[in-house]
């Protein structure tokens, strides 16, 4: 079965002062998460899934429903603080859904095969769809919980214009992940890579760690993990009502567990998000110059 393109699209980009995920920035007025349902068309993705809010519905039904008619089939699932699985207690005090582990799991009854997921404001480049589509299918009946991410180099996923948060992979010798930490606030600070730690002290990178930039491939077995430590994270977080569920959270577990892989396939391509408002003018001058190599077509659909 074609693989299907999961899209992390319910942020409210605060940083961004805006919704961040239709922003144009494209030549004809096309928003980054276009050329990456082109790419996953490209590399023989069947079906897109938007996670999005359900204010945000018709924005994106009137930027995508008619571009994407009759090229891959459509479907709209919302992320929201009472889509929990059934028997969950919500801390009155929550004001917002849970993060990227939750993200994925709203979406368990909208996918029945093999899917990548992306976040909507990162540009990954081509070669990221083909790399992970050739591998799901290449372990596809294997029988075994075999998963697999695109990671970048940090340093080329930094923001001139604040901090960002990156999942800083280790791999062993075969290229499988041993663990992915989550570090926030990243920043370049007087020419070095800062990342705060939990007890407030600085910690300085290189720049040469592969960081995942949330894209990852799971079969359809992703979804019992997901749901089975988001209830224990509910569980466990109680009197945390800030508390987010990380994509890596349930990752980590996994593997330390042995009961998963997950393959780092590294990308060589341009990576470029749109963490802040500031980041857009870049954006752009990256799509005109790919558009100039030839990489696009000047008007996508």
């Amino acid at each position: 079965m074609k693989p299907t393109l999961l899209i992390l699209a319910a942020g409210m980009g605060s940083r961004y002062g805006g919704l961040k995920q239709v922003d144009p920035v494209g030549p004809n007025g096309e928003a980054i998460i276009e050329y990456s349902i082109y790419d996953a068309i490209r590399a023989g993705f069947g079906k897109v899934v938007f996670v999005i809010r359900e204010s945000f519905a018709e924005a994106f039904k009137e930027k995508f429903n008619d571009k994407l008619k009759g090229k891959i089939e459509v479907e709209y699932v919302y992320q929201e603080l009472d889509n929990v699985p059934e028997g969950i207690m919500i801390s009155p005090e929550r004001e917002k859904p849970w993060g990227t582990g939750h993200a994925v799991l709203v979406a368990k009854e909208a996918i029945n095969e093999a899917f990548v997921v992306i976040n909507a404001d990162d540009f990954y480049g081509p070669s990221a769809y083909k790399m992970t589509a050739s591998y799901m299918n290449e372990v596809a009946d294997d029988g075994k919980n075999s998963y697999c991410m695109v990671g970048y180099g940090l340093r080329h996923t930094l923001s001139e214009h604040g901090y960002v948060s990156r999942g800083v992979c280790q791999a062993d010798e075969k290229g499988f992940l041993k663990t992915v930490v989550e570090r926030t606030n990243i920043e370049r600070v007087n020419g070095k890579i800062i990342t705060k730690l939990d007890d407030g002290s600085d910690m300085e990178l290189t720049g040469n760690e592969v960081v995942s930039m949330n894209f990852w491939g799971f079969s359809t077995s992703f979804f019992t993990y997901l749901q089975t430590y988001f209830e224990k994270f509910i569980n466990d977080n109680s009197g945390n009502p800030k508390a987010e569920f990380y994509i890596p959270f349930v990752v980590n577990e996994l593997i330390n567990r042995g009961e998963a892989t997950l393959k780092v396939l590294e990308s060589q391509d341009l990576w470029f998000g749109v963490t802040y408002k500031d980041d857009k003018g870049t954006a752009v001058e990256n799509i005109k110059s790919l558009i100039g190599k030839g990489v696009y077509p000047d008007k996508l659909w």
